[in-house]
């Protein structure tokens, strides 16, 4: 997420303990907090995906996907 979006999103937050925002505010605060999420999400699982684990008697296994 562009540095930019990051300010805009911290400010409506600061913004919304102070008062209350507007349609348009809530909207793109929402936005923006669904984009960070899904940032955060996909960082994340590229972490997994290239985390290993080292077992009692010394194999190393790449943690598999849970099936759902």
């Amino acid at each position: 997420m562009e540095p930019k979006k990051i300010e805009i999103l911290n400010f409506l937050a600061r913004k919304a303990k102070n008062e209350i925002l507007i349609e348009e505010e809530l909207i793109e605060q929402k936005s923006l907090r669904d984009e960070y999420r899904e940032e955060i999400r996909l960082r994340f699982l590229g972490i997994l995906e290239n985390t290993s684990i080292q077992q009692p008697d010394g194999r190393i296994e790449k943690i598999k996907k849970k099936e759902t």
